[in-house]
């Protein structure tokens, strides 16, 4: 029977779990001497069966209880000593080097040399496509070069020809005008000596006007005196036949008339000489006129002459100006050139796309391409996944205070449960995850309710830790993380 006295209690296993325990009362322990003295009495009834005494099930159960509540208390100590130098979370992925392969040019795919999940190395050649439309237009470039360096020899052939032509035809033009200035320079002269001259033959023929006037007068003079000694020689000769006068007065009458005579040929020849000076300067006036329309013609041609040389001149500059543009013809075949020489490196650069190359070594992942298949610029072929990975944990604000750089880290992957990998911290994302999004969110309203936010935070794994892994740990795996903090 359960003895009377004996009360329950409730207790609690550190579990969370309530264990229901029998409290022996003090008369069992009065009793208890009692039942010593009477062992031989409980002998002998040892052949009846007895239910189990209660009260020896205590002391296990007490036993159990405070092994598990040491133990409880050891693994929450543990636990709560961990969880102050640790900071974990399981919002942790693996990310890694995608790189994406697409083509720069349009074009058809001829070849394609990998197939999925292969491993290729850097540079390797993935993708070929149909080089035959780039090499027609590599083609194309070249002869628009030969063209444009062919044009550039030619018009450099002519700036030399056009030059030296130019320079002779300038010095000759030059050589004539200079003649043709000190020509009209000349001819200026005689026609100012010719214009000045024939002022003096006119004053000449007036001159000689004058003394034929002169000349006549004395003529005229002599004519008279010799009539006058005619008749006085004639009335003294008649006078002396008469005996009238002596001889000597007829002598010196006959003088007289001598005297007279001469006087008056000299007069007359006076006059003839005077008409002859007269003609002479009437000759020298007409000559001096003549001179002076000589002179006139002379500086005419000579102007004409003028003209025409620095008509010359004016050629032969723009024979010159000639020069200039052929030089400018030269500049733009060289320019030609250039840009020829542009298009064709342009080409084959476009040829050379045509081959397409592994950027990074890695495995080949997401492959559409395939032969026969017609691509445009930018469309994607397949991706190439490295080994260098790292993991992306996504942290509460609340627990970054004592994260930093450097610190341990030790990950477990999904795919790998049984293995712990270990790592450190690389780096702090500088703006939490939401501001990253597409559509961040806009706190400013009426309606704002505060959201623990959480900040990428980069691991990198240590090297010796994932050795024989590398190969198997590929991005996007899910991952949890525990950094251990100070």
């Amino acid at each position: 029977m359960k003895p009377a006295n004996t009360s329950n209690f409730h207790e609690n296993n550190g579990h969370g779990k309530t264990t229901v325990l029998e409290k022996e009362s003090p008369e069992d322990s009065l009793t208890a001497p009692k039942v010593e003295e009477h062992s031989s009495q409980a002998t002998e009834k040892q052949q009846k069966p007895t239910p189990p005494k209660r009260k020896k099930q205590i002391p296990l159960i007490l036993a159990a209880l405070g092994v598990g509540a040491l133990a409880a208390g050891g693994f929450g100590y543990r636990w709560w000593q961990y969880a102050s130098t640790h900071q974990q979370t399981d919002d942790a992925q693996v990310a890694g080097h995608i790189h994406q392969i697409s083509s720069r040019i349009p074009g058809t795919i001829s070849q394609v040399l990998v197939n999925d999940n292969q491993l290729v190395q850097q540079g390797q050649l993935l993708v070929k496509l149909d080089p035959k439309d780039y090499q027609s237009k590599v083609q194309q470039a070249e002869a628009a070069l030969a063209s444009a360096r062919a044009q550039a020899e030619a018009a450099q052939a002519n700036i030399g020809l056009t030059s030296e032509t130019s320079n002779a035809q300038t010095k000759q033009a030059q050589g004539n005008v200079n003649a043709a200035v000190a020509a009209l320079s000349t001819a200026q002269a005689a026609l100012q000596q010719a214009k000045a001259e024939i002022p003096t033959a006119q004053a000449q023929v007036r001159s000689a006007t004058a003394a034929v006037t002169a000349a006549k007068a004395q003529v005229a003079q002599a004519q008279a005196n010799l009539q006058k000694a005619q008749a006085d020689y004639n009335r003294y000769q008649t006078l002396y036949q008469e005996g009238a006068i002596p001889r000597q007065q007829l002598d010196t009458a006959k003088a007289a008339y001598d005297v007279a005579l001469a006087q008056k040929n000299t007069a007359t020849a006076g006059v003839q000489q005077a008409i002859a000076q007269l003609a002479q300067a009437k000759q020298e006036v007409a000559k001096a006129i003549a001179q002076l329309a000589q002179a006139q013609q002379g500086v005419a041609s000579a102007r004409a002459k003028l003209a025409a040389s620095k008509g010359a001149l004016q050629q032969a500059t723009a024979s010159k100006q000639d020069t200039k543009v052929k030089s400018a013809q030269y500049d733009a075949a060289k320019a030609a050139i250039s840009q020829a020489e542009a298009a064709l490196r342009d080409a084959r650069l476009q040829l050379s796309y045509t081959n397409i190359t592994a950027p990074a070594s890695g495995r080949v992942g997401k492959k559409t391409a395939e032969v026969g298949n017609r691509v445009q610029a930018g469309t994607p072929l397949m991706a190439i996944v490295n080994d260098n990975n790292w993991i992306v944990a996504n942290f509460k604000e609340t627990q970054l205070e004592n994260i930093k750089p450097k610190e341990p880290v030790e990950i477990k992957l999904d795919a790998f449960p049984n293995h712990t990998f270990k790592g450190y911290v690389d780096s702090i994302s500088p703006a939490s995850g939401a501001q990253f999004a597409l559509l961040p969110p806009d706190n400013a309203t009426g309606n704002f309710t505060k959201v623990v936010q959480r900040v990428p935070v980069k691991i990198v794994f240590d090297p010796d830790s994932i050795k024989g892994y590398e190969s198997r740990i590929v991005p996007g795996m899910s991952a949890e993380v525990s950094v251990k903090v100070k």
